[in-house]
């Protein structure tokens, strides 16, 4: 079963300590592993609630950076996960390409759009 990857600020989480409600009840009809994604510092952890999350949260504290192919590759190390036993969603579309460098399939979610019926859409098809 693959595990899912998901964007923290600006995409699970909507601001300080609020989780899009609507997003966490699409990921919980999933029985996969799920995994939050972040690059926050201990500042700004606190400050957006990560410490209060649901799902395992994971942060190199922007070193490096989503953008940087490296935090991936650190992050599956990390996690003991191979790249193809994991789908990521992610705001950022240079994270985004970053994560699809290294292997991982990535979708952009579209904050402002909160389309999550395409977002099941992916998700569906590469669970």
């Amino acid at each position: 079963m693959k595990t899912i990857l998901v964007d923290a600020v600006n995409c699970f989480v909507s601001g300080p300590g609020e989780i899009y409600k609507e997003m966490h009840e699409l990921l919980e009809t999933y029985p996969s592993r799920k995994i939050i994604l972040t690059g926050a510092n201990d500042q700004q952890f606190k400050k957006f609630g990560l410490d209060k999350m649901p799902y395992e949260v994971f942060t190199l504290k922007h070193d490096p950076e989503k953008t940087n192919p490296e935090y991936y590759k650190k992050m599956l190390e990390h996690f003991n996960l191979p790249a193809e036993d994991v789908v990521y969603f992610e705001h950022n579309p240079e994270a985004v390409k970053s994560a699809q460098s290294v292997g991982i399939n990535s979708y952009s979610f579209d904050y402002d759009k909160k389309d999550l019926v395409a977002l099941k859409e992916f998700l569906d098809a590469k669970l």
